[in-house]
C-alpha cells in the first residue's frame, strides 16, 4: 500500500502502532500521523490514503464522527477502529459505515500484522480489478472508434454503459503514428486516455485545456492531428475521423500539429496518371533506375505540398511495392512481410521521413539488382560511421552529419546503416547515449542535468523521458537502484 494514516491522541500509542506497522513486513510507502479527527479529515481531503487506523475517543473530533464525515469524500480509506472499551455498540455503528476492523487496546503486534495483510490483499485485488475495468473500457472505446457501422442500439448501449466513466466533459482526440514508447497506466490516466494500435495509429483523448501539455511532453517531436472539440461518446467516431484527416495533413506538410478546424481548404491539383507507377517499377531493373527513383521522389515531393490526393499516394505506393515483389520475385528474396513497414505509410512520423526510408530501400534494391552494390566497401563505411558516432555522440549529431562524414548518399546511408548495425540511426545513437548515461549515473556523482548534457541532450526533460522509456525508471531512480545493488 502507498499511504497509511494513524489517528491517535496519545503519542506513545501512536508511535507504538507505527512501529508495529513497520515491523509487520507489509509494504507501506508512507506513514502519516495526527492526534485528532479534525486534522485527519483535512489530510483525507488533501491526499489519497489507503488505510487509516483511528482511535474512537479523541478530543476535537472523535473517531465515530471522523468516519461519518469522511463518507462524503471522493476516496474513503480502508479503516480500522481502535478502542479501549469493549463496547459492542461502537463496533456495530462503525461496521455499518464500512469500517473493516475493530481492535481493542492494548494492541497486539500479531493482530496488527494480520489486519494489515488482509487490507493489503484487498487493496491489491481492487487495483487489479480497476486495471481490468480500465482495459475493458478502453477496448470498448476502441470498438466505438473503429466501427463505422454501429447500429443505433449498439451505440446507445455502449453510451449507457460508459457515459459516466469516460468522456464526461468535452474532449479532443490527438492522433499520431505509433512510437513504440513506454507509457505507464498511472501516468496516462492523470489527464488523458491513451489507445495504441488504432488502425496502426496511436490515439490520445484529453480535455482541451490539457492538449498543449500533451503536445509539449508526451508528443514532442511527433507530427499529429487534433480533432475539434466534442462531447459524449456518441461523437467519438466523428472526432477520430477529424483527427485522422488532420494527422494526414500534418504528415504530408511536415507540420508538428495540424488542427482539424484550421486545416487548409486547398484541393489537390495533380493526379497520378494510369501506368505511371508501373513504369517506374519496370525502370528499376534497367540502367535507368536512377531516373525511376527521381520520378518517385518528384511524386513524393509534390505530395508533400498536397499536390496529389493522399488516397492516390497510398494506392500508388501499394502498386509500387506489389510490383517490385512480383516483377523481381526470381531475383529478390524479400517477402511482403519483410517490407510491411513501407506499406504502412502513416506508421512513419511524416512524409519526409518515409521518403528517406523508401528511397533508401529502393536505391539499395536497385544496386543489388544491377550488381553495383559493393558489400565490403559499404561495411567499411558503416564501420567508419559507427566509430565516428562513438567519438561524437555527445555533440549535436544527426544522420546528415554522419552520412556526409563518410561521403555516402543520405537515403542509402539510412538503409545500409540499419542493415549492418541492426538498428536505425536514431535508435543506435540513443542506445549509445543511454548506456553512457547509465555509466555516469553509476560511477559518478554528476547531477542529472549534467549527465544529460554530457551525453548529448540539450533538453533535460527530453533526456529524462528518453531514459525512462529505455530503462523503465527515471535517471534518479536508476542511480538509487545501482547504489542499493552495490551495498547488497
Amino acid at each position: 500500500m502507498h499511504t497509511l494514516l494513524i489517528v491517535e491522541d496519545e503519542k506513545m500509542i501512536r508511535q507504538g502502532i507505527k512501529t508495529m506497522v513497520q515491523r509487520s513486513k507489509v509494504p507501506v510507502d508512507n506513514i502519516l500521523e495526527c492526534n485528532n479527527g479534525e486534522m485527519a479529515l483535512e489530510i483525507l481531503k488533501m491526499q489519497h490514503v489507503d488505510v487509516m487506523f483511528t482511535d474512537i475517543r479523541m478530543p476535537k473530533m472523535d473517531g465515530i464522527t471522523l468516519v461519518k464525515a469522511m463518507q462524503d469524500l471522493p476516496h474513503i480509506p480502508l479503516t480500522v477502529a481502535i478502542s479501549g472499551y469493549d463496547d459492542f455498540s461502537y463496533a456495530v455503528e462503525l461496521m455499518r459505515m464500512g469500517v473493516r476492523e475493530y481492535i481493542l487496546k492494548p494492541l497486539d503486534r500479531e493482530k496488527i500484522r494480520e489486519v494489515l495483510e488482509k487490507l493489503n490483499a484487498e487493496i491489491l485485488k481492487g487495483q487489479e480489478s480497476a486495471k481490468y475495468d480500465r482495459h475493458l473500457g478502453k477496448q470498448q472505446l476502441k470498438y466505438i472508434i473503429l466501427n463505422k457501422n454501429l447500429t443505433s442500439a449498439e451505440k446507445e448501449l455502449l453510451v449507457k454503459m460508459y457515459e459516466n466513466t469516460y468522456l464526461t466533459n468535452s474532449y479532443q482526440i490527438v492522433l499520431s503514428n505509433e512510437s513504440g514508447g513506454v507509457l505507464g497506466e498511472s501516468e496516462e490516466e492523470d489527464f488523458y486516455i491513451h489507445l495504441k494500435s488504432v488502425e496502426e495509429n496511436e490515439l490520445f483523448i484529453s480535455a482541451s485545456e490539457n492538449i498543449p501539455i500533451l503536445l509539449r511532453d508526451e508528443l514532442i517531436n511527433r507530427y499529429v492531428g487534433v480533432s475539434a472539440v466534442h462531447s459524449g461518446l456518441d461523437t467519438l467516431r466523428e472526432a477520430y475521423e477529424e483527427a485522422y484527416l488532420a494527422r494526414k495533413e500534418a504528415f504530408y506538410l511536415g507540420k508538428p500539429v495540424s488542427f482539424y478546424q484550421e486545416m487548409l481548404s486547398k484541393k489537390a491539383t495533380l493526379h497520378l496518371e494510369e501506368g505511371m507507377i508501373s513504369q517506374i517499377v519496370q525502370q528499376l531493373g534497367t540502367d535507368k533506375y536512377e531516373d525511376a527513383i527521381r520520378a518517385l521522389s518528384r511524386i513524393l515531393k509534390n505530395a508533400s505540398l498536397l499536390g496529389y490526393p493522399p488516397e492516390e499516394i497510398e494506392n500508388g505506393i501499394q502498386i509500387l511495392l506489389d510490383g517490385v515483389l512480383t516483377t523481381y520475385a526470381n531475383i529478390l528474396k524479400t517477402k511482403k512481410e519483410d517490407i510491411d513497414e513501407y506499406y504502412t505509410i502513416y506508421g512513419f512520423n511524416c512524409l519526409a521521413e518515409y521518403e528517406t526510408e523508401i528511397l533508401g530501400w529502393l536505391e539499395n534494391f536497385c544496386n543489388t539488382l544491377n550488381s553495383r552494390f559493393d558489400d565490403y566497401k559499404n561495411k567499411q563505411k558503416i564501420q567508419q560511421a559507427i566509430e565516428y558516432i562513438k567519438e561524437n555522440y555527445d555533440k549535436d549529431l544527426n544522420m546528415a552529419v554522419v552520412s556526409n562524414h563518410i561521403s555516402m548518399n543520405y537515403s542509402l546511408f539510412s538503409y545500409v546503416f540499419k542493415q549492418y548495425a541492426g538498428n536505425n540511426f536514431v535508435n543506435y545513437l540513443k542506445e549509445i547515449r543511454i548506456e553512457e548515461a547509465k555509466r555516469l549515473l553509476e560511477e559518478t556523482d554528476m547531477k542529472v542535468i549534467d549527465v544529460s548534457s554530457r551525453v548529448g541532450y540539450e533538453n533535460e526533460k527530453h533526456f529524462m523521458k528518453t531514459f525512462k522509456a529505455s530503462c523503465g525508471v527515471s535517471p534518479t531512480e536508476y542511480r538509487k537502484n545501482m547504489q542499493f545493488k552495490g551495498k547488497v
